[in-house]
Order: C-alpha cells, then structure tokens, then sequence
C-alpha cells in the first residue's frame, strides 16, 4: 500500500469488510477524518487513515466503547490503559455471566419454580463475608463448644470460593450451601460428630472411627466383588468388628457390633459424601473420598451375621 494513496469509502468497505454507513459514520464524527477530498467532493483516505481505520474495527470487536476509542486514536490515552481497563470490565461482566449460567443451569437441571430460582439467585450473589457466615453457622452447629470440637476437621470441611470461580464451581456452591441450610442435614452430621468423640472417650490418641475402619477394611472386597451376605465376607467382618473392639478394649460380640451398626446406618448418609464432592469443586480439590459404598456393603454384611431379634431392633442414635 503506497504512502500516497488514496482510498474512497468504498474502497475501504471492500478493504476492510466494514460497511459504507459504517465507515461514513466514523468519518462524520471525527473517529477516522478524511485526508482529503477528490475533485468530485467524496471523502479520501491515506494509509495512515486506514491504519487507524483497521484499529478502530479491532477495539469495536472486542467491545471497547468509541468514547474510549476517540481517545485512543486521538493519542489521548495510551492503548495499554484503555486495554486494561477494558479487560478488567470484562472480567467483571464474566463473573456476572458465570453466576447467571450456574444459576439457571441448577434451576434447569432441577425443574426450579419461580421462587426456588430466586433463592439460588441470592445464594449466587452473597458476598465472600455472607457465604463465610451461612458455612461457619452450620459447622459450629455440627461441632460446638468453646474451643469447638477437632478444629482441623472445621477447616478441612471449610469451602473457599475463589474470587474468578467457574461455572462448575459456582454449581457445586449453590448445592453446598443448600445442605448447610438443611435442618435435617445439620442433625445427622451433629450426630455422627457426636458418635464420633464417642469413639474417641478412651484415653490416648486419636483413633479411627467405625466409619473409617469401614472404609479401609472393606476396600478389597468392594473392588472384588464379594457379597456381603455371604460366607466369603466373614473374614472380611470379623477383622474390621475385632479391629474397632481392640481399639476401644471392648470384646468382639453382640453388642459391640450392634454398637457399630448404629455409628454407621447414622453415617450411610448420601447426602455427606455429596458434602464433600461438592467441597472438592470447590476448594479444587482430588475428589475419592465417598464412603457411602463401603458402610451400605459392610451395613448389609452386620445386619445379616446378627440375631433376628437385633435386626429389628430400632437403631439408636445420639441426639
């Protein structure tokens, strides 16, 4: 393209892909003057003008207002700033738009009525203090005291949205703080944290819960398959019911395993394994860590070695 050429509006339309009103448009209003004019009065423009031209088409695709591209243009402002001020609009926007897509996505995938829609619309939008409050209220509900009971277990079950969450993680927000505002949630988690410092009564360190002997000592028979009522499950049952005894220096009987069956039909609780997937989305976390297939197979395998009459007994919980 030579220095001393000229275009006509038209010429940079075909030039360009940008319409004649478009380009006529931004000459009458200064954004890329003309830089003369033929003999027959239309509009002509230097290299330097379409270089301007070309400038301006590329900040109004990436959505950059023409106040702000005057400016540019006019050598009023730097690029750079203009730039960044834009980007950091645009960061603002897609955090809106992330929100909104979880939102009607939940609401969606539920079938939400007006007013459910609504109330994950307000739980979408609390503020980073507001979330902070809905999780420790029910954390402190699940473990209280002055110091609460197991700290560490109080962080490790802390969600922390970040700041630029993704739609998932925004997804798995809304469903979280749904069973922390769920009463019945909140009791079953109170008692298994209560069953669970039960366990723990015995001087010395801290020992493994049913739950955990569970999940451990069952690992290889889920993976191979074993039916819990069946015979080849027996070694299965009694080294994880001798385990639980000898570290709570109890014998190995009846009552011991009755003991062990309230703990863990209290645990087998889909909706806290689901507690912690979401807590991994958003915290970013590896996931794995569900229990809820270990303690139904190993429920299953204690129901059927006891009596009749215990089977049918009611299972007590801890209040």
């Amino acid at each position: 393209m030579s220095g001393d050429e000229r275009y006509t509006i038209g010429d940079l339309a075909r030039r360009t892909g940008l319409s004649v009103k478009t380009i006529r448009y931004y000459a009458d209003s200064g954004i890329v003057p003309p830089t003369d004019r033929s003999s027959a009065g239309y509009r002509l423009f230097d290299a330097e003008a379409v270089a301007r031209l070309e400038l301006v088409r590329t900040l109004r695709d990436l959505g950059v207002d023409l106040a702000a591209i005057r400016r540019v243009v006019d050598r009023e402002a730097p690029l750079r700033e203009v730039a960044a001020t834009h980007a950091q609009a645009l960061a603002a926007q897609i955090h809106v738009l992330r929100l909104r897509q979880a939102v009607l996505t939940v609401a969606a995938r539920r079938g939400a009525g007006p007013a459910e829609v609504d109330d994950l619309r307000r739980l979408a939008q609390l503020t980073a203090h507001e979330r902070a409050h809905l999780v420790d209220d029910f954390l402190d509900s699940v473990f209280p005291g002055d110091p609460p009971m197991y700290p560490g277990v109080l962080v490790s079950m802390t969600p922390e949205l970040p700041d630029d969450p993704t739609a998932e993680q925004v997804q798995a927000w809304l469903e979280l703080a749904e069973l922390c505002r769920d009463p019945t949630f909140r009791t079953s988690m109170r008692r298994l944290a209560r069953q669970h410092a039960a366990d723990n009564e015995v001087p010395g360190l801290p020992r493994p819960d049913a739950v955990a002997l569970v999940r451990d000592g069952v690992a290889a028979a889920l993976a191979a398959g074993l039916d819990p009522a069946g015979p080849e499950a027996d070694p299965v049952v009694a080294a994880v019911t001798g385990r639980y005894a000898r570290l709570h220096g109890l014998a190995d009987d009846a009552d011991l395993r009755r003991r062990m069956l309230d703990r863990l039909v209290l645990a087998n609780d889909p909706r806290r394994d689901r507690y912690l997937d979401l807590l991994s989305v958003i915290n970013g976390w590896s996931g794995g860590g569900a229990v809820a297939p270990a303690v139904g197979w190993f429920v299953r395998a204690l129901r059927v070695r006891m009596p009749v009459e215990a089977r049918s007994q009611p299972n007590q919980v801890i209040a």
